[in-house]
């Protein structure tokens, strides 16, 4: 009930900032933001229900919700908005050629120690335990 309410809430907020940009009495909506597109697509992506009760939830109707999500997604590809902006690539250092023979196994190193699992199923049971 609480997390209903948290998405009304934000479906709300949303649909007060897209009618900051809707024009007159036509409900056209002109000249958008980037953030605001970004995060109608986002809140789409959350939407466990049908697209059609998304956007009559916005107060939109289908061919300006059609519109509204093609141009957040051009905008999402193009500008690279990204939930988290500090994500890095991780690159690996070049494997000693003494360790560079390929294995059977799956090697697990930690702080120096090498933990070999033959097969998946030890790993995974291996995770699990590590986990509880």
């Amino acid at each position: 009930m609480n997390n209903e309410n948290t998405v009304d809430n934000q479906l709300l907020v949303l649909k007060k900032r897209l009618s900051t940009y809707k024009a007159g009495k036509s409900g056209r909506i002109r000249q958008i933001s980037d953030e605001v597109l970004v995060d109608v697509l986002r809140a789409y992506e959350r939407w466990t229900g049908s697209s059609a009760e998304f956007y009559r939830s916005l107060g939109l109707g289908k061919n300006q919700f059609v519109v509204l999500m093609g141009k957040a997604k051009k905008v999402y590809r193009e500008k690279g908005f990204m939930d988290n902006p500090e994500f890095q690539e991780i690159a690996i250092s070049s494997i000693p050629q003494s360790q560079a023979t390929p294995c059977a196994s799956i090697e697990l190193l930690d702080q120096g120690k090498v933990i070999r699992f033959p097969q998946v199923d030890q790993l995974l049971e291996f995770l699990k335990k590590a986990a509880a």
